[in-house]
């Protein structure tokens, strides 16, 4: 992340680029700096939903958001989009720099694995980028806001998708059914549209309203069981009736459904 008026950057080491290390990334940089006003990004799936066939003329674009974009909506966040790698180009030159002082550093520091890396990264060249490569704001008011009561960084950096609750006050989650607890069962549950949240801890949270339900332990959803067959997955045939079978019957053994004679 480099911010636009001063060049100042944060950024960290992952193995892979996902929602779940973005999301790390921006809570840090949320609790040590707060909310600013727009973040510019590329237009990688992460940020933007690749839409479908455009709709009929007097429809609207149906409503789609990634997990990141629907946490930078609940944070008050705008997203812009570039259109190309040039109008990233604070950025990309941060990556152009990176690639050369960066690699390096690791290598004159004998760095061998991912946590010697984040360390390296935070502790040395961070710190070295930011004094060396950062300039005063034309604008010396800082644009960034702080975070507020309502902004649970948990619950909002978080997987999110909405499940129904079933008559029996279960919820389907992940190939999983999930048992509302008694104590919570309240007007207008059943039926009702919760919000689940898969939490960075691997914890699962259900919200309807703006209150959280405890649920009790996950229930696997068990597979149908499937219709039995006899070996090679075909029925057995079944024998004549027993004035035709004749001296010798085997049944199947003999692959076929009349007598097979001694």
């Amino acid at each position: 992340m480099i911010d636009d008026a001063t060049s100042q950057a944060w950024a960290g080491f992952a193995e892979h680029d996902t929602t779940e290390e973005n999301f790390l990334l921006l809570g840090n940089y949320l609790t040590q700096w707060g909310r600013p006003v727009d973040f510019y990004t590329d237009k990688h799936s992460l940020f933007t939903v690749n839409r479908p066939a455009r709709p009929a003329e007097d429809e609207a674009w149906p409503e789609a958001w990634t997990q990141i974009g629907r946490a930078l909506r609940e944070l008050g966040i705008g997203w812009i989009a570039a259109h190309s790698p040039q109008a990233k180009g604070r950025v990309e030159r941060f990556f152009g720099t990176a690639q050369d002082r960066l690699v390096k550093g690791l290598r004159k520091a004998r760095v061998g694995n991912l946590e010697e890396a984040r360390q390296y990264l935070e502790q040395e060249y961070l710190p070295l980028w930011n004094r060396r490569f950062t300039v005063d704001a034309a604008n010396p008011t800082d644009g960034h806001r702080r975070l507020e009561r309502t902004h649970d960084l948990a619950a909002i950096l978080s997987h999110v998708e909405e499940r129904g609750v079933g008559h029996d006050y279960t919820l389907q989650y992940h190939k999983r059914r999930y048992q509302i607890a008694r104590t919570d069962i309240r007007p207008g549950l059943r039926g009702a549209t919760v919000r689940v949240e898969e939490r960075g801890d691997e914890t699962v949270w259900v919200r309807f309203r703006d209150h959280y339900l405890s649920v009790k332990g996950a229930i696997p959803r068990l597979a149908p069981t499937p219709y039995p067959r006899a070996h090679g997955g075909r029925k057995s045939p079944k024998p004549p009736p027993a004035a035709s079978r004749g001296i010798g019957w085997r049944g199947s053994n003999c692959g076929t459904v009349s007598p097979c004679g001694k």
